[in-house]
């Protein structure tokens, strides 16, 4: 088995182990049908003595055929025909890794660095597949392209989302693309220094730069991996980023209530945007003792700042009123992990376990 990867390996790498000027040769035949020699000179920029051991290097590969004539004709092979083998060898050598591949024990760790721009891209959509109710992203207008499918899947889902693009001139225009498709609401912000984030349902969470996506090998992403460290994104979008952005379009797709919240300014906003009263179960910490401790009862007041540095609730509950913070909250009686709002009633956290 060992031989026949190592030999399945070394085809396909022979194969595609191409230099600069066949490349440029072999592209040059594909878009004509045929070339000679010096035509293909005139068209690229490889110079004309290099030409003849280009072409038949492109021969000896079976990527084109060289017919003998005055002047001699380079003349290209069905891309079908010439990449066959490769398909298959290819194919072949998928099957057989995966038949090695053992999956990364990714949740062992909590911060992680990663360099490569496919490694961060691949992050990216993790994230946005593994959110189940709340995803707060920072995307370049190209990146919204390519996760344009994914998203729309998550809204479908009932997924509440932030979405903030950056550089606001490159935002595509709202008349040409639906961003409630999308998004729950959506904002654009100035600068291409805006860094590229994700966080689903406040923990699982990646920060990269925009250099790091060109493949700047001197740039790294960091991975939260399902961490509460999680929080630290998520803060920063809100308060840095989200705060300093332009609104494009709001009023999304609504999930129905009850409703679960990683994050206590999407949960106040809620409550200050729809009339009604609104009753709580939250999930947290005590901040003088730390000890868990689960609030219930029905949100009479709220506190947010534009800035959202500030964000908090105030529940009336059987002990009397507790105010209710975010995570890493100082000011306030309960440091509050996990939101649910309702309409009507307490929620029962049974539904949402």
């Amino acid at each position: 088995m060992a031989d026949e990867l190592r030999l399945t390996m070394e085809r396909v790498g022979e194969r595609f182990n191409l230099g600069e000027y066949e490349i440029d040769a072999y592209l040059a035949v594909l878009e004509h049908g045929q070339l000679t020699a010096s035509e293909i000179a005139d068209r690229t920029s490889i110079p004309q003595p290099r030409v003849y051991d280009t072409v038949r290097s492109l021969s000896d590969r079976g990527l084109v055929e060289l017919r003998e004539s005055r002047p001699m004709k380079i003349v290209a092979v069905d891309p079908d025909d010439a990449f066959s083998n490769v398909k298959t060898s290819l194919e072949e050598l998928i099957e057989e890794l995966e038949a090695r591949y053992t999956a990364p024990a990714r949740d062992t760790e909590a911060v992680s660095l990663v360099k490569s721009r496919s490694t961060i891209l691949r992050y990216v959509e993790e994230i946005i597949e593994a959110a189940e109710y709340e995803l707060v992203l920072s995307l370049t207008p190209d990146l919204l392209r390519r996760f344009r499918d994914d998203l729309a899947a998550a809204i479908d889902s009932g997924v509440s989302i932030d979405l903030l693009i950056t550089p606001a001139s490159r935002a595509p225009d709202p008349s040409e693309f639906n961003y409630l498709d999308v998004a729950t609401i959506a904002r654009a912000r100035r600068g291409i220094t805006t860094p590229v984030l994700a966080v689903a349902d406040g923990e699982y969470s990646i920060y990269a730069t925009q250099d790091a996506l060109r493949d700047d090998r001197d740039r790294y992403g960091v991975i939260f991996n399902r961490s509460a460290l999680g929080f630290l994104v998520s803060g920063f979008f809100g308060t840095v980023l989200w705060s300093t952005a332009e609104t494009i379009v709001a009023d999304g797709k609504k999930r129905p209530f009850p409703r679960r919240y990683a994050s206590i300014r999407r949960a106040v906003k809620d409550i200050r945007e729809i009339e009604g009263d609104f009753y709580a179960s939250v999930s947290g910490r005590d901040i003088e003792t730390g000890d868990a401790i689960v609030v219930e009862g029905r949100v009479i007041e709220t506190a947010f700042e534009d800035t959202e540095e500030v964000a908090s609730l105030h529940i009336e509950t059987d002990e009397g009123i507790v105010e209710v913070g975010g995570l890493v909250a100082a000011l306030e009686d309960v440091e509050g992990q996990e939101i649910l709002l309702g309409r009507d009633e307490v929620p029962n956290r049974d539904q949402f376990a």
